[in-house]
């Protein structure tokens, strides 16, 4: 790591439950994160030092969900100790995958999983970091894009407003001149209620988007699925399209609440005879 420079702002990066993807997206920046460090002192980020300055820091980025009580009580410290906090993925910013246990019997899956369930420790469930403390910016993504990171930290440096898109997946789909899988296709696609930021990756390998990056602005998941279930998907498919990687978060939560309250056949959940 280069020299501290005493000027530059104090980052720390914090790690919640999470699969550590988005740390490695700032990690991978190569280039961009030589000039990362000409601008900010990696003060906290053990993914990446074991030398640690202590806080307060200026900045703090936080990947991962909070699952349990010990996140729960940490997360409340980390807000206390960082001037700026901002979650970086789905994990911290919707619950990520391990939200899917908030629809569940998690000491059932406890049970299942683990040959000594009495050793281990969660909450019923999995939450964004917003719902515990206050967050000044939130990057999707799964992983982050860290071209985002970048972006965000450049903003807060120099004190401006950091220019995140918040349109649709399809922007970034007709722009790369993409064939759409929806319409040429007539596959189950989230990209017109996903937000950009993934290049729209997906697409690309003639696949539907997953919404990785969450819900866009004036997002209408429910109007979506009802032209997909006009077409022949089924409402129990509906509802794992949607129970992703943002499943938690809204609008996508109630429109997948309100398609399980209707299943009640065996069609509808895809189940065979």
């Amino acid at each position: 790591m280069a020299a501290a420079n005493k000027k530059n702002p104090k980052l720390a990066v914090y790690k919640f439950s999470s699969c550590d993807g988005c740390q490695l997206s700032l990690l991978d920046l190569e280039d961009e994160l030589l000039d990362l460090l000409g601008a900010v002192n990696i003060s906290y980020f053990l993914e990446a030092r074991r030398h640690v300055e202590p806080g307060p820091y200026d900045i703090g980025l936080v990947e991962g969900s909070i699952s349990t009580q010990d996140e729960a009580e940490r997360i409340v410290e980390v807000r206390r100790e960082c001037r700026h906090l901002i979650t970086i993925g789905a994990c911290a910013t919707s619950g990520g995958i391990q939200a899917l246990k908030n629809w569940a019997d998690v000491e059932q899956f406890k049970r299942t999983v683990y040959a000594h369930p009495e050793f281990i420790e969660t909450l019923d469930t999995a939450s964004p970091i917003a719902a515990h403390v206050l967050v000044d910016f939130e990057l999707r993504g799964c992983p982050v894009n860290k071209y985002q990171i970048v972006e965000v930290l450049t903003a807060l440096i120099v004190g401006r407003r950091p220019q995140i898109p918040t349109y649709s997946v399809c922007v970034e789909c007709k722009r790369a001149g993409y064939v759409c899988v929806l319409v040429s296709g007539g596959l189950p696609c989230l990209g017109p209620v996903t937000q950009a930021g993934c290049g729209a990756l997906c697409p690309a390998y003639g696949r539907g988007c997953y919404s990785c990056f969450g819900p866009c602005d004036s997002a209408n998941p429910r109007a979506l699925c009802g032209h997909f279930e006009q077409h022949g998907t089924r409402r129990g498919d509906l509802v794992r399209m949607l129970r992703s990687f943002n499943g938690y978060l809204e609008p996508f939560k109630q429109t997948g609440d309100e398609y399980e309250s209707s299943l009640n056949t065996k069609q509808d959940l895809g189940v065979r005879d």
